[in-house]
């Protein structure tokens, strides 16, 4: 029988209405029918009830009473095989690695994105079908398999084959391009290839942190290795044992951490964060950064000894506008993925086909994302249309490094100035909330870690609407 979404039933368990919504919307919009508790043990009673067949169930890590590993150990006595997916806020604990192991699981890091989830569970069913991703049949009855893009570039397709080749291979790999071009996508996509695919695939963005917080991120702590470790937490080496970690923007690492790095892989193994004891491990790195690190290196920024262990395989992602062959496709791809029954993909118009021909995206892939997003919502080509012809006038004039990013925003786009304010109350929130992550949400600590008086980190909270949260439902 073929595969249908709608057969299938995932279980939400989560003390949060808020995120059990969010749940449920992303769910429906893929197919699945959605069963929601607000507990582990409710959740065990409708597993043990039976009256709806359960395909996959979703838990939230922390939970008052029976938490989410508690949950899925009882789960697993009742049904051994059922697919179970942890969500938590917290990128590692030192439980969830071991009840990973054994039955089909998988730890995914709030806030969980719609593509990881529809991809994560499209893993976990695969022996029943895939699952679906948003988009809309040819008779518009609802949404349909949307399948991922394929290259027909020469130069992306001579990539697409080099990563099925590097792929059974455990060697480094450098992605290089531009920012946007979708260096994270072929990340996966070479890991998806590897002998680790159906192991973690975990990514750490090296700009968006401070260094403090880089480290510990991927290294981990003792506890009492400072204010606020109150018990041990695993790094990300430690999660993704076994599996791949891209390391994200590599070219802004701070130097004394790319020594720590050289040393993982030199000899493979690292030691927490106030420890002494060794940790061997067992990881693929990937690496991905759209500065020039030759240039870096001569400038004293980036270390030579690591550039050259990295670079074992190097793949230069070429930008949009060296591949325009690909807009027209991409664009029609990405108008499927972010369609709904309720909202179907609009018909593309010669003079906008022409209009993103002549533009050169300097946002490359993920502008094209964001503006058929817009599309899609606006539904008037002649808008989308004008805006292009706006950027393009407005790129003549500025600096190229002021504006790498576009996300989309405003009818006619918003200022350079507007996109540096954008971009930089982005990162700020990041930041501050990695920062409360790793510090369980205790904000003095918090502003500890990132060098912040008290009160100017309480202030920026409020100014960029982070609202502090109790630890037990932080998770």
């Amino acid at each position: 029988m073929a595969f249908n979404a709608g057969d299938k039933v995932v279980l939400v368990a989560d003390d949060d209405l808020e995120v059990r919504t969010y749940f449920e919307t992303l769910l429906k919009i893929q197919g699945y029918s959605v069963v929601l508790t607000d507990s582990g043990e409710e959740a065990l009673r409708k597993l043990e009830e039976g009256e709806t067949p359960i395909s996959l169930v979703v838990l939230d890590v922390m939970m008052p009473g029976m938490d989410g590993i508690a949950t899925l150990k009882e789960i697993r006595r009742v049904n051994p095989k059922l697919p179970v997916i942890l969500v938590s806020s917290a990128s590692s604990w030192p439980f969830i690695m071991e009840a990973l192991e054994g039955a089909p699981a998988r730890f995914l890091e709030k806030p969980v994105m719609h593509d990881e989830l529809a991809r994560t569970i499209a893993e976990l069913l695969k022996d029943e079908g895939a699952a679906p991703q948003p988009g809309i049949e040819p008779d518009g009855r609802g949404p349909a398999i949307v399948q991922p893009p394929r290259a027909r570039n020469p130069r992306m397709m001579e990539i697409e084959s080099l990563l099925r080749q590097v792929g059974l291979s455990d060697v480094p790999v450098l992605l290089q391009g531009e920012t946007g071009v979708g260096k994270e996508v072929l990340a996966r996509q070479l890991h998806s290839h590897s002998t680790r695919a159906k192991n973690q695939f975990l990514k750490l963005n090296c700009a968006a942190l401070p260094p403090e917080l880089v480290e510990s991120e991927l290294f981990g702590y003792e506890r009492g290795a400072f204010t606020g470790a109150f018990k041990d937490r695993p790094g990300k080496f430690e999660v993704a044992r076994g599996g791949t970690i891209l390391l994200d923007e590599i070219g802004d690492m701070e130097f004394r951490l790319q020594a720590k790095l050289l040393q993982v892989l030199q000899d493979s193994e690292f030691q927490r964060l106030g420890s002494s004891e060794t940790v061997h491990v067992d990881v693929r790195i990937m690496a991905a950064t759209h500065r020039d690190l030759k240039k870096a290196i001569r400038e004293g920024a980036f270390r030579e000894d690591l550039y050259y262990r990295l670079n074992v395989i190097n793949i230069y992602v070429p930008p949009i506008r060296e591949r325009k062959d690909e807009i027209g496709w991409l664009a029609d791809y990405f108008l499927k993925k972010h369609a709904t029954a309720q909202m179907p993909p609009p018909p593309m118009t010669a003079a906008l086909q022409h209009a993103m021909m002549a533009y050169d995206w300097p946002g490359n892939v993920r502008e094209i994302e964001n503006m058929m997003r817009k599309f899609l919502v606006l539904r008037q080509p002649k808008i989308i249309i004008d805006e292009l012809r706006a950027l393009a006038a407005e790129d003549q004039h500025s600096p190229p490094l002021l504006s790498p990013d576009r996300n989309g925003a405003g009818m006619s786009g918003p200022s350079v100035l507007e996109r540096v304010e954008q971009n930089k109350q982005r990162e700020e929130t990041e930041a501050i909330l990695a920062a409360l992550t790793t510090a369980h949400w205790n904000r003095k600590h918090a502003a500890k870690l990132l060098n912040l008086d008290y009160k100017a980190f309480l202030y920026k909270m409020k100014k960029l609407g982070i609202e502090s949260k109790p630890t037990a439902t932080s998770a």
